[in-house]
């Protein structure tokens, strides 16, 4: 993950077309996740790196924090990952309405994240890998992250989502971990539980040499270790994975009896044509130590798809029996700011095993995946459960009873507007509508259907609570909505200021 988001190679670079910057808070217009497509997953915010977790009917994605970086003048900068300090994660039930549960305050050292940073020797977190495991009758949770390109570190939680304690108070992974002596980076962990409740930790990266045709072609700077029972203590000694061409990126997946090692394809060089840079390649075995044995490709460098290159980062991951891939390109920078720069955000798009066991090579788009369900509208609905935007930002809230880590929907001015897909008001129909709100000036919600032009069923008038955090349940009448539809909460008001926050809303019957 080291130059995560680079540019591929000078000759890729000079491919790059630079677009007109576009305004990201523009009234009415979604920065780069448009009504109808799946990808990329969020766009008020970005995600690098991003890996999978499947638990209890959702898909949680955890990311590298990458947020923009600024010059002195108030310009973006090429990403220097000094922001990477942090995990985002968000989930889903359905792969379209994406829950966004904020940050995780990784890294302490030198009072990073404003001293509440969980693991106090770390000064970075990249590239997350999650795992669960059933330990003494009760599920656990463990997030293991790179402090640079120095080790690995873990954290651990009773939900998906935290709250994160750090159980050892160090890494756990270093250069001097037996089986590590020779990795240039150290970083970018994938993990896998198996079948047997064995845990496995994946890592490393790097070419130790980039002058040696030799080194470049099989660094041998992967590796895998087997975790202790507890998940957070290692077993023995690491092994060596002989991946060609490695570069960095570890992912792990089981398939039908065998072990599937992926991983970002380098770029230094020359490569024959079964090594394509900047590309997954995978690798198979019939045991999780290996050894793999390289078998082809099967996701192509951002750029084939979306005109802005940089490295590959991916999982692997199975959701409702369906297999998928989780990535990151650089479209909502693109969009926002004309070039990426370096600032991912993760898509994710079908993933085909052939009936021999291959890979199919992975049609990456903007379309993304179909929605795997429908959103009922008639329970609590998180505000920061996002289809399609226009606008808005997220931030901790003050709200009481709301999960853990709870948002809310911030920056609201007239024109924006938040939207779920495929909200199921069945036959009998909804006829109030309420939401939770905080304002200094109010405004009014517009509930649209379909689009954020579509049909108004209602209007919910927002009146000032003597504070952007003091909350207040609001009400209103819907004209009667019946079936599926996507809906869309359009803002109004005045004036420049933000108008209000939202933290959920609910439909009722």
């Amino acid at each position: 993950m080291i130059r995560k988001c680079f540019g591929l190679l000078l000759t890729f670079a000079l491919l790059f077309s630079v677009l007109a910057p576009l305004n990201a808070d523009a009234a009415n217009r979604p920065l780069a996740k448009l009504p109808g497509n799946a990808n990329p997953l969020m766009d008020h915010k970005l995600g690098a790196d991003p890996y999978s977790l499947v638990y209890n009917g959702r898909v949680y994605v955890y990311m590298s924090s990458d947020t923009y970086v600024y010059n002195s003048d108030g310009s973006i900068k090429e990403n220097d990952f000094s922001s990477l300090d942090r995990i985002q994660v968000m989930s889903s039930a359905d792969m379209v309405n994406w829950n966004d549960h904020g940050t995780i305050p990784v890294a302490g050292a030198n009072n990073k994240n404003g001293g509440r940073g969980i693991a106090k020797w770390a000064a970075n977190s990249w590239a997350p890998a999650v795992a669960t495991k059933r330990i003494n009758g009760k599920d656990k949770f463990f997030l293991y992250f790179a402090n640079g390109g120095s080790g690995i570190g873990v954290l651990t939680a009773d939900t998906p989502v935290g709250p994160w304690t750090d159980p050892l108070g160090k890494a756990l992974l270093t250069q001097n971990t037996p089986g590590m002596a020779g990795v240039t980076w150290l970083f970018d962990p994938a993990v896998l539980l198996n079948d047997d409740g064995n845990g496995y930790l994946y890592s490393g990266g790097g070419i130790p040499n980039e002058s040696d045709p030799a080194s470049i072609a099989n660094p041998k700077t992967a590796r895998v270790i087997r975790l202790g029972a507890d998940m957070i203590s290692v077993t023995g000694s690491a092994s060596t994975i002989d991946a060609p061409y490695m570069f960095e990126d570890s992912g792990i997946h089981k398939y039908n009896g065998k072990y599937y090692y992926s991983y970002c394809i380098n770029f230094a060089g020359s490569h024959p044509a079964q090594f394509p840079a900047g590309e997954i390649g995978y690798m198979v075995s019939d045991n999780p130590m290996g050894p793999f044995t390289y078998k082809g490709h099967f996701l192509k460098n951002p750029y084939t798809f979306f005109g802005v290159g940089g490295n590959n980062h991916h999982a692997v991951f199975n959701f409702k029996n369906e297999w998928y891939v989780v990535y990151h390109a650089q479209t909502v920078s693109k969009a926002q700011i004309g070039t990426g720069k370096g600032y991912c955000s993760p898509h994710i798009n079908k993933l085909v095993h052939n009936p021999d066991g291959s890979i199919a090579e992975v049609q990456a788009n903007m379309t993304g995946v179909p929605q795997v369900g429908t959103i009922n509208p008639y329970i609590r609905t998180e505000a920061e459960t996002i289809a399609w935007q226009a606008g808005i930002h997220t931030e901790p809230t003050q709200a009481g009873g709301g999960p853990i880590g709870n948002l809310d929907v911030t920056h609201i001015h007239n024109g924006d507007w938040i939207a779920v897909s495929k909200a199921d008001f069945g036959a009998g129909g909804a006829k109030n509508f309420k939401a939770s709100i905080a304002a200094n000036i109010g405004g009014a919600i517009e509930v649209r259907l379909d689009s954020e032009t579509g049909p108004l069923v209602g209007t919910l008038k927002v009146s000032p609570t003597g504070g952007m955090q003091n909350w207040k349940e609001m009400q209103t009448t819907i004209n009667n909505v019946t079936g599926v539809h996507n809906v869309y909460l359009v803002f109004t008001g005045s004036g420049s200021a933000d108008l209000f926050n939202l933290d959920y809303w609910q439909f009722m019957s």
